[in-house]
């Protein structure tokens, strides 16, 4: 009200005239006023929680308007001559009220690191589904909403961070550099990410999806080259945060594939498994066997196993392979194919949104009400648990790369938790797999 002229800070003009009359200098200080825009992409961190509505309501009604008046004022106490010397945000209200309000920022730091961790949990569980991080231990906290979930490793990892960095920098200004870098390089990689949709989902032209990206990727660019000034000041965590995990995600995904590699070297050809079975007089028991498997064609080495061990077979014979797509949701008659390849032998692929959480039981009455005859009431399911060796032949992976994934997998949680399958009718066949 004192200084009303500060609200004329909203024309973008005197930034503009700013940034191009300074030159490096002033394209420096964007890594200092990238801070202001800082928090507002964990808004986006419920997205799929919550919908893009409640979202925007939430900045234009609320949030922005907040965010204007707060920088506005603290402009106008520069103006009036308070010293800058010190954390001006806590100048805004009288000596009296500054107890209390740095109660209230404690209290909104709190709620917005909720959104964080919401975020991700969902973004590990979309990362476990896509085969690019080891099963975990996943507690769905909502009947009703799929995205209250909790993942406990990722809490208390979350956790053992968190405190790290708090002990590491000691106040929340060297955390400065650190959080300028990770959310420049966010919004620099949410920009690429939107030129890939506006391709190749929206099917928008070349000409149309650069102009629209390409004056994104400007800004974003900008702000991400004044942030690595900061790199030696701090910036360097998010980096090493970040590269540890894509070393997590690379190494599982390339230890998975290669363990789906020597799977479907082990497959045996239907006409043959069957032979085999007539001529050796193999009895066949009432009821249904249901086979989890990743091999996509013929009879999976879980089954060939199975037979080897108990020299006996179920009456029917259901071989599933569950494959999770690169989109968030598969519509429920699109999700299940499944062929008759012998009698009373049916091999299904269901295919699944990295949204969606697989549930094999409700699978299995979907394929009987389609006209699969497999008893229902009398089911049992045959998962593999691999146990991962290096192979002696030198033609696997590097050795280094096969201990690391072996260990992860030793970790994991099981594929029974996964699939929602009932525990007291699962059988788990142990296996080594030499990759």
């Amino acid at each position: 009200m004192q200084h009303p002229s500060v609200l004329v800070a909203i024309n973008p003009s005197y930034a503009l005239r700013y940034l191009f009359s300074g030159y490096v200098g002033s394209f420096l200080v964007l890594g200092g006023v990238f801070l202001s825009v800082t928090g507002a992409e964990a808004l986006y961190a419920d997205m799929g929680h919550f919908g893009a509505r409640p979202i925007r309501l939430a900045w234009y009604a609320l949030v922005f308007p907040s965010l204007v008046l707060n920088y506005a004022g603290q402009a106008a106490l520069v103006l009036e001559g308070a010293t800058t010397t010190d954390n001006i945000f806590y100048r805004l209200c009288p000596s009296l009220l500054l107890m209390p309000l740095i109660a209230l920022a404690t209290i909104a730091t709190i709620i917005a690191s909720q959104s964080i961790i919401t975020g991700a949990f969902s973004m590990t569980r979309q990362a476990i589904q896509l085969g690019w991080l080891p099963p975990m231990w996943i507690t769905q906290t909502s009947a009703e909403g799929y995205g209250q979930i909790y993942v406990g490793v990722v809490n208390w990892l979350l956790m053992i961070a968190t405190v790290g960095l708090a002990i590491g920098f000691r106040k929340s200004d060297n955390l400065a550099a650190a959080y300028g870098i990770a959310v420049s390089a966010t919004m620099l990689m949410t920009s690429a990410l939107l030129f890939l949709a506006m391709r190749d989902i929206w099917r928008w032209s070349v000409l149309a999806s650069a102009a629209v990206a390409g004056g994104f990727l400007t800004v974003d660019t900008s702000f991400f080259i004044a942030n690595l000034t900061k790199i030696a000041e701090g910036g360097y965590v998010p980096l090493v945060l970040a590269a540890c995990v894509y070393f997590i995600m690379v190494v599982w995904h390339t230890g998975s594939a290669a363990v789906a590699e020597r799977l479907q070297e082990a497959v045996v050809p239907i006409g043959e498994f069957m032979q085999k079975i007539k001529e050796a007089h193999i009895p066949r028991v009432p009821g249904t066997a249901v086979f989890l498997t990743r091999t996509r064609r013929d009879v999976p080495p879980v089954m060939v196993w199975h037979l080897k061990h108990n020299r006996a077979l179920h009456q029917n014979l259901f071989v599933l392979t569950v494959n999770t797509q690169s989109v968030p949701r598969i519509k429920e008659d699109e999700r299940l194919t499944f062929d008759e390849i012998a009698p009373n032998f049916w091999r299904a692929s269901a295919r699944y949104g990295f949204m969606q959480r697989p549930n094999i039981p409700a699978l299995l009455k979907n394929a009987h009400m389609r006209g699969c005859n497999i008893a229902l009431n009398d089911i049992t399911y045959y998962v593999g648990h691999e146990t991962v060796i290096p192979r002696r032949d030198r033609k696997g992976l590097p050795r280094w790369l096969e201990t690391l994934f072996a260990f992860m997998q030793r970790n994991s949680s099981h594929l029974t938790d996964y699939f929602r399958l009932p525990s007291d009718a699962v059988v788990e066949i142990g296996r080594q797999i030499a990759i």
